[in-house]
């Protein structure tokens, strides 16, 4: 198995829980690991569906001119998971948390060039090139397994990686709902943040893709025009249709999306970016609420193609205690949500 996984035992995950008497916490029964060793085989053996990775880098943030940050994400929320309770409407068994992927050495290697912005942004796409090389493989052997991945980030570059690991594992490219306030679409030249679903769709791993949301103030023109020109395989609404001048209704976006892509096994992207008021990588004061995105990843999740989900871009301060609980309980609360369908 990969170098960089840092695989989960109960042994890794209990100083987390935090036990309480006559409770039940939602750790104390999740599906993990029984050993460090033979790990693909163990993913293969366990009953659970889905299996839950934290890649916490900001390397395609870096690359991208965006707010690093990212890498804090994945501990908060699997300090919040594990601590959720255990009741009739959660079923930890479907659930395995595998571990994460570790690029601290790295990161912190990153960080001498910091003075240097140029030299910053070369190593940290360098960086996004290994990272992705990595999540392939990973992506790869959990779809084979017949699981459905979760990923917690991390910047938004790793929808390439899963994207590329979901295609190679199911034999076919994925179409993908991406809830964003961004495309993601930029030039594909070299890899950051920014590009890796138009990545993707060059090299033939994305098919249909449709993003909900787009932030008409913070999308270039050049994109917008890169969009239309294959509107039988790319479309997308904007926030300012949909709430600001209200001339296309959330449900029947919500439909029209879908139908745009169940017509084939599809992915689920969630960048924080797209919420108000949520610590990320290019947090906005205005934009959808936790409960339209609940009420999205609900509506997505529900259909028998939804194959994979992938949380990114929050970027919760590590010293800041109220960031670190506001981005934990929110990708924990979403993460439940794609488990309850």
């Amino acid at each position: 198995m990969l170098k960089p996984l840092i695989p989960y035992t109960l042994k890794d995950i209990n100083p987390l829980i935090n036990y309480r008497k006559g409770e039940t916490k939602f750790g104390e029964k999740v599906d993990l690991l029984l050993t460090h060793e033979q790990i693909e085989e163990q993913i293969n053996s366990s009953l659970a569906k889905y299996v839950l990775i934290g890649i916490p880098e900001d390397a395609g943030v870096i690359a991208n001119f965006g707010r690093p940050g990212a890498r804090n994400a994945w501990q908060a929320v699997l300090k919040t998971l594990v601590n959720i309770q255990n009741n009739s409407y959660l079923k930890p068994k479907k659930l395995l948390i595998l571990g994460h992927l570790d690029y601290q050495k790295e990161l912190n290697a990153l960080e001498n060039f910091a003075d240097d912005a140029e030299l910053y942004r070369k190593n940290a796409k360098a960086l996004v090139k290994k990272i992705d090389d990595d999540v392939t493989y990973l992506v790869q052997h959990i779809v084979k397994a017949g699981k459905k991945p979760i990923v917690v980030g991390g910047g938004h570059n790793n929808a390439y990686g899963i994207l590329k690991g979901c295609a190679i594992g199911h034999g076919k490219p994925l179409n993908a709902i991406n809830i964003d306030a961004h495309t993601d679409f930029r030039p594909s030249k070299s890899r950051h943040s920014g590009n890796g679903f138009s990545c993707a769709y060059k090299e033939g791993f994305l098919n249909k893709y449709f993003i909900f949301g787009i932030h008409e103030n913070y999308t270039p023109a050049k994109v917008f025009d890169k969009l239309h020109k294959n509107p039988e395989r790319v479309q997308y609404n904007t926030f300012e249709e949909i709430e600001i001048r209200q001339e296309k209704e959330l449900t029947y976006q919500i439909n029209t999306a879908m139908d745009f892509i169940k017509t084939d096994k599809f992915g689920i992207e969630i960048d924080c970016d797209a919420i108000k008021n949520i610590p990320s990588s290019a947090m906005t004061s205005t934009g959808f609420s936790i409960e339209q995105v609940r009420r999205l990843l609900h509506a997505f999740s529900s259909h028998k193609n939804a194959s994979y989900l992938h949380i990114c871009e929050a970027a919760p301060n590590s010293n800041h205690e109220n960031e670190q609980l506001l981005t934990g309980k929110l990708i924990t609360t979403l993460i439940t949500d794609f488990l309850k369908k």
